[in-house]
């Protein structure tokens, strides 16, 4: 792979480039989020993007955050390794789990509506030592996918670029990953993920036309799906696959490695904080049709890779006589780099430079958002500086008394009237709407009024101060990637070490995040059990099975990430885990009851930002239901029925699909002959045709839609208001969105 831009060509490409117009659409969202939904001046919109992301901009994050440079490099490379049943097997694995997420997205969204993090549910139900111990294993999480993007990063750009240094290419990264961030949070992700999206299927199609229907290529064995199965079907394949042909979806190491993506996506999906934060964005229905929707789009990735790239490099390979990269170079994942610079000459180096870029700020920013969260939510506000010391679990953070049980009303007189949290709701309370007022007047000095509401004031200036160390903990994340990226980068491991490894250590934490949302009777020691017991046994499992390999554990890098090492060591870290949280909770339980049950979950239902009460992002699809101050745990079940069983009837219909049907029919030939091969290129090339206008047309016309209609409610709203006045507009944002606001009565001076 040779070169094709020169430093500074690179550094203005992908930071004035990319970087400024990433900026641009960061500095486009805040304008969307003040003028139109009046939410900037929020520390919960920096996480969330307003919770009410549309169903198509979310599977197209989903599915961008997927795309990063170690996915789009690695469908080529196995490919290369095992042939088309390389990447078939390993997105089989990968799609199980995205469609398995669905069912705890719902789950999560329903039972704990107003958590940021899955840590502030394992916090709510079993306290300090489980919150601190997950707390570890979610940013060891965090840390591992940010050292897999710098990994791939680095080797994309150094490919691409003359003399890039490690230095150049961390710089630029770091600035991908945190400027846009800074300035939008994790909504200007979700436009900029729909960006990388469109260049990235626009890129396919590219490569689908230049390689598969372009009789100008300059190769014997390129232009013609039939000329390259005539080269590839000449060439000796592994010797796991059918009759050693590159031509079958009959391989058993390409099999053996659908089954560990299964246990290695999980710890991706499931432990990553910016999975769940990009997800959890979007209300149930729409999260849920969201992951459907992008595990159909991811897949036609990697299945077309495959077709391409993967296919074009064995075909010059069976032209030239030999590979024509070495087996280091194709691990790095520079086969894409290859056969883009040889098909389109410089251009397709710029080309996957480009898309590598994309990639890289839109997963990289997502980890920065995840750590940031973790850290403000989780430890900051937790145990730093929290609002109220000594708040115990139940208790009203603003005035430190019990909160009323939302879960079922029945049980509401287990407490005493005169203990209960009398504190009045944000939506209701006239010197908040006071307040806001005069905060969205012009100041004489230019120093904002002070918060005069005695209820929520004092919390309104907390809230400030955190949006302020937010700011300063996204910088310090940021730059924190460059010392961590030069230490990795002189250690030595790389992309696929680091890829199954860090999935051995991190797959442990995935039953007790699982456990601690869906089943009642888990208990912290049962989580905390299974947690440490699964990270113990599955290292220690890796490390046998790497002894029985030539060279032992002297040969570490080389050994601990064979097929069998990596299997065993993601086998045992989820099933010891599992086992230990299920039986030590069983043995530690306290639920007899049905209020057992719904005291239990009446503490991850009580997580809310009081200033921004959760209930509020759900008042379309509660509209005719009466609560008081909030809906109970059985009008929200009631209500999302349909989203949950769309989840699991959804989610069970596409696994079936796509790791039962398709894989069965693809399984049945032993060695695909000339007709089969073109019938599933064909089939690769209409699935991702199909989902690049999906992915073009549907988040743009969604998004702006929504737009649209929020900004015609502003606008009646303010007709309804004295005078039209800007604060009067807000004034009443405040109190048209709660559900027994009697138009009839005057609030604030109205």
């Amino acid at each position: 792979v040779q070169p094709v831009l020169e430093k500074y060509e690179s550094a203005l490409l992908m930071l004035l480039g990319f970087g400024g117009f990433s900026i641009i659409l960061a500095l486009l969202h805040n304008a969307v989020r003040k003028y139109i939904f009046h939410d900037e001046h929020n520390l919960d919109t920096t996480f969330d993007a307003g919770g009410n992301v549309s169903l198509s901009l979310t599977a197209v994050t989903v599915a961008s955050q997927l795309f990063w440079p170690g996915d789009i490099l690695h469908s080529a490379t196995l490919t290369t390794k095992n042939g088309i049943a390389g990447p078939f097997w390993y997105a089989v694995g990968v799609m199980t789990n995205i469609f398995i997420f669905p069912i705890f997205s719902v789950e999560f969204k329903t039972r704990a509506p107003g958590a940021k993090t899955y840590l502030q549910i394992i916090n709510a139900r079993y306290g300090k030592t489980a919150h601190i111990i997950f707390c570890g294993f979610a940013l060891i999480t965090n840390l591992v996918i940010t050292i897999g993007l710098l990994l791939a990063g680095r080797a994309t750009i150094q490919s691409l670029t003359k003399d890039a240094s490690d230095e150049f290419a961390l710089f630029v990264m770091a600035v991908l990953f945190g400027s846009y961030s800074l300035i939008g949070g994790i909504g200007t992700t979700f436009y900029v993920s729909y960006f990388n999206a469109c260049l990235v299927f626009i890129l396919l199609i590219v490569f689908v036309v230049k390689i598969l229907h372009n009789d100008d290529t300059g190769f014997q064995s390129i232009g013609d799906v039939g000329k390259m199965y005539d080269a590839i079907s000449c060439v000796k394949g592994p010797e796991e696959n059918e009759k050693y042909s590159y031509l079958t979806f009959r391989s058993g190491v390409a099999f053996l490695y659908g089954v560990i993506e299964v246990f290695v996506s999980s710890a991706v999906t499931y432990c990553d904080q910016a999975s769940w934060q990009s997800r959890i964005a979007a209300k149930p229905i729409q999260g849920v049709w969201g992951f459907i929707l992008a595990g159909f789009m991811w897949f036609s990735i990697p299945s077309t890779m495959a077709t391409t790239t993967g296919m074009a490099y064995l075909a010059l390979s069976a032209e030239n006589g030999s590979h024509v990269l070495n087996a280091g170079q194709i691990d790095e994942g520079l086969v894409t780099p290859l056969i883009a610079e040889t098909i389109l000459g410089s251009s397709g180096g710029i080309l996957i430079l480009t898309m590598g870029a994309m990639a890289l700020m839109s997963t990289g920013s997502g980890e920065v958002m995840a750590i940031s969260s973790i850290v403000v939510y989780d430890i900051y506000q937790t145990y730093v500086r929290p609002f109220r010391k000594g708040l115990k679990r139940r208790h009203c953070v603003l005035c430190g008394k019990n909160k009323k049980r939302t879960v079922i009303a029945t049980y509401e007189n287990d407490v005493g009237r005169e203990v209960l949290c009398q504190c009045r709701t944000v939506s209701r309370c006239h010197h908040c709407a006071d307040d806001m007022r005069r905060r969205h007047q012009p100041s004489i000095f230019g120093v904002a009024p002070t918060y005069q509401c005695p209820t929520h004031g004092r919390y309104r200036e907390y809230q400030d101060y955190l949006i302020e160390f937010k700011n300063w903990c996204i910088v310090w994340v940021t730059l924190a990637i460059i010392p961590l990226g030069l230490i990795i980068f002189a250690s030595g491991i790389d992309l696929n070490w680091i890829f199954y490894v860090g999935a051995i250590i991190t797959i442990p934490c995935f039953p007790p995040v699982m456990l601690s949302i869906l089943w009642v009777k888990a208990t912290g020691k049962g989580l905390v059990f299974g947690g440490i017991t699964g990270l113990i046994l599955g290292i220690s499992a890796t490390l046998i099975a790497a002894t029985m390999y030539e060279g032992g554990l002297g040969d570490f890098l080389k050994n601990t990430v064979q097929d069998y090492s990596i299997l065993a060591g993601t086998c045992t870290s989820f099933g010891a885990s599992l086992l230990g949280c299920i039986i030590v909770s069983f043995l530690t339980h306290d639920i007899k009851s049905k209020q057992d049950c719904d005291n239990e979950w009446q503490k991850i239902y009580d997580i809310d930002n009081p200033l921004n009460p959760w209930e509020l992002y759900y008042k379309e699809e509660l509209k005719g239901l009466h609560y008081d101050r909030k809906p109970t745990f059985e009008q929200m079940s009631a209500t999302f029925r349909k989203a949950k069983l769309t989840a699991y009837i959804g989610g069970a219909c596409s696994i079936t699909l796509m790791a039962v049907i398709i894989p069965g029919i693809m399984a049945s030939f032993t060695v695909l002959d000339g007709t089969q091969f073109s019938v599933w290129v064909g089939f690769t090339q209409a699935w991702a045709v199909i989902m690049a206008i999906v992915v073009i047309v549907a988040p743009p016309t969604e998004e702006i839609s929504r737009i649209v209609k929020q900004y015609r409610k502003n606008k009646e709203r303010q007709t309804e208001a004295n005078g039209g006045r800007p604060e009067d507009l807000l004034l009443n944002e405040i109190n048209l969105n709660d559900k027994h606001y009697d138009p009839k009565q005057p609030v604030a001076k109205i």
